[in-house]
């Protein structure tokens, strides 16, 4: 018997755990009910392993932030909800320790920090100016997936990243494909090579000729020495999956959500100031919590919490989903209100792993939501509920599509 596997796993729960397709923004009933049961729980993945499950919001908070909690995916131990997932050799700074995840974090830090964004944002919100004209000058009804929530991402990190918009359909398919939870390992790491070959292409050419953006940054230092034209590739990869699938997928399941909370939509609709916005986007990451795997980890040594002992070697599972829900942290967490301060939810992590990217989403999510609602205040749904079709079988959750007029 290895280290995380049980006697009787017929017991355990089933990870990851189906939404309720009657509930769509709500995490699976199950998870809920462990909630309220149990801060640790034993969970089963589809390798037969039985990593622990952390229920409770401060809870995830202390271990996320705990030295002894291991993100190296070359642990043996780390939990592995993806069948081949682990024998990945392009792994991303996401799945490393420090020193070394925090060496190749450092050189990418500087494009994500607050002032960067500040001065990002003229060029955000002309990109969404041009996507809404195109959105009004098509046809009605029309796909608000296709024509606004997955080009205006796109557009903000090719630009930011320095990687030709003309490309997009190309890695918006295989991005797609890597957060796809496929029974075949092979389909996800057969996108994923082809993504890590585009952009090592892409560093090369930077190589040879500098531009702008944070491809020719990693290539610059690729010519330094301080990277090596795989991590500035792989590096890429990242930025370029992360800063579109989690934002459109927000983007286009935010709205829906507002559209089955109509007072809610008002509300966002007829504020004036950044005060109701700003606290509307957190409490939209909170209430939707659209990464859908939680975050995964491995204990590099024995820890004894809430009155288990975690050996080393056992993973760890942090389903952000339901701390974001709990009730110790936000009062009625069922409730969507964009007035609460949600800002310390977990969407985004915690810890020195929490998500680099956060400031750039926040913004792109400010200025497109805003601004779409502001200048199509008629925009409504185009088809019911029951006729949505929602990604449960996707890394990162949401729509495939939503049928909007006005």
């Amino acid at each position: 018997m290895t280290a995380t596997t049980q006697s009787r796993t017929s017991d355990l729960l089933d990870y990851p755990a189906p939404r309720a397709s009657g509930c769509p923004f709500d995490p699976a009933p199950a998870l809920l009910d462990k909630l309220d049961q149990s801060r640790l729980i034993r969970v089963r993945l589809a390798d037969g392993t039985t990593p622990w499950l952390v229920t409770r919001f401060d809870d995830q908070r202390s271990l996320l932030a705990d030295k002894r909690v291991s993100a190296d995916i070359t642990r043996q131990g780390y939990p592995v909800p993806r069948h081949g997932e682990r024998g990945d050799s392009m792994i991303s700074f996401i799945l490393m320790d420090d020193p070394e995840h925090n060496r190749l974090r450092r050189m990418v830090t500087a494009p994500f920090t607050v002032r960067r964004m500040k001065q990002m944002r003229p060029a955000v919100q002309k990109i969404v100016d041009d996507q809404i004209d195109l959105l009004l000058s098509g046809p009605n009804p029309a796909d608000l997936v296709e024509a606004f929530a997955l080009p205006v991402p796109s557009l903000v990190i090719c630009e930011l990243l320095g990687v030709p918009y003309e490309d997009h359909r190309f890695f918006q398919e295989n991005s797609n494909q890597i957060v796809r939870v496929s029974p075949d390992p092979m389909v996800p790491r057969a996108a994923l090579g082809r993504l890590f070959g585009y952009l090592d292409d892409l560093v090369g050419r930077m190589l040879e000729a500098p531009g702008k953006g944070v491809l020719s940054g990693l290539a610059e230092r690729v010519t330094a020495g301080e990277l090596t034209r795989a991590e500035a590739a792989q590096t890429g990869v990242l930025l370029l999956v992360a800063g579109h699938e989690t934002t459109a997928n927000m983007i286009a399941l935010g709205t829906l959500a507002l559209f089955e909370h109509p007072e809610q939509f008002r509300l966002l609709r007829t504020s004036e100031g950044p005060r109701l916005i700003n606290s509307a986007v957190e409490e939209l990451l909170r209430y939707l919590s659209i990464t859908h795997l939680g975050r995964r980890r491995v204990a590099a040594e024995d820890i004894e919490f809430a009155g288990q002992l975690i050996r080393a070697g056992e993973g760890i599972i942090f389903p952000n989903e339901i701390a974001n829900r709990d009730p110790e942290a936000f009062a009625e967490p069922h409730r969507l209100d964009l007035s609460r301060d949600a800002r310390t939810h977990l969407a985004f992590g915690f810890g020195a792993h929490q998500c680099l990217g956060q400031p750039l989403a926040r913004l792109e999510l400010d200025v497109a939501l805003t601004t779409l609602y502001r200048r199509i205040p008629t925009l409504r749904p185009a088809s019911e509920l029951d006729e949505i079709n929602f990604k449960h079988d996707h890394e990162v959750y949401g729509v495939s599509e939503l049928p909007v007029t006005w």
